[in-house]
């Protein structure tokens, strides 16, 4: 069996595969201040929720966003598995050709996404990552990603919009009827979810219409199903695309 996690920098995503078949996904809060053995007896217990059986697992891979955590979740694995987890790095990134001013600064989970959509739809494609920020990276024709757009996650614009502002209220993430609120919280709820619908529409014809190229689309993350139905294009959801990028990677890395 296969141990991936993923660190952002508000969720740790763990999932276990055996063979091809994803057993099981959970999540913990990202926090900085755990030490190993902490992260350690949480990942026993999600492991032990789940039924899974540490002795069987025979490799490991973690990609991480969050550099204050990242060695203390792979000593974490290799306390409760004895196994050494496999880093995604650009480095070690299943051949992914990056094609960026500074391709070292690009983050664990952007390599892991783009080279799930390079295996698994039709290229080139636009990769639509909704967690603590809004990620929108292209995937050209040939496997080779070209850039990515970010903007302020629909968590943190709804959390800032609250706090930062005198009378607006803390809201539930759900799409008004119309677009034209006709009081605060559905002019809240336009803005946060039709908004960034139409941000994720805009920026992927953009994104077409520079490369001249038809692309796909396809979207992940914890927002994702929120967002995307009130999209115009045409979206397909993948909820687990990142940890099936770290699936592939993994592989990679074995058979080099």
């Amino acid at each position: 069996m296969l141990l991936v996690v993923d660190a952002g920098n508000t969720n740790i995503t763990i999932g276990v595969y055996d063979g091809d078949k994803l057993l099981s996904v959970s999540r913990l809060y990202t926090d900085r201040g755990k030490t190993k053995d902490q992260y350690a007896v949480e990942i026993l217990e999600i492991m032990k929720l789940n039924g899974i059986n540490m002795p069987e697992f025979t490799g490991a891979i973690v990609s991480s966003v969050v550099p204050e955590i990242t060695r203390i979740l792979i000593k974490a694995i290799k306390q409760i598995t004895g196994l050494d987890a496999v880093c995604v790095s650009v480095e070690n990134s299943a051949g992914l050709i990056i094609d960026i001013d500074s391709p070292t600064q690009l983050g664990a989970d952007l390599i892991a996404t783009a080279v799930a959509a390079r295996e698994k739809y039709p290229l080139p494609c636009v990769v639509i990552d909704l967690g603590t920020a809004t990620k929108i990276s292209l995937v050209d024709e040939g496997g080779i990603f070209r850039g990515c757009a970010i903007a302020a996650g629909v968590g943190i614009s709804l959390k800032a919009l609250a706090a930062e502002t005198s009378q607006l209220p803390a809201i539930s993430l759900d799409a008004p009827e119309a677009a034209i609120g006709k009081n605060t919280i559905t002019a809240m709820q336009s803005g946060t979810v039709l908004g960034t619908a139409y941000m994720l529409d805009g920026l992927a014809v953009r994104f077409q219409n520079e490369i001249g190229e038809k692309v796909s689309i396809v979207a992940t993350g914890g927002y994702s199903s929120d967002i995307v139905p009130h999209c115009e294009k045409d979206i397909l959801l993948d909820p687990t695309l990142l940890l099936e990028g770290l699936k592939i990677i993994y592989e990679s890395s074995i058979s080099s």
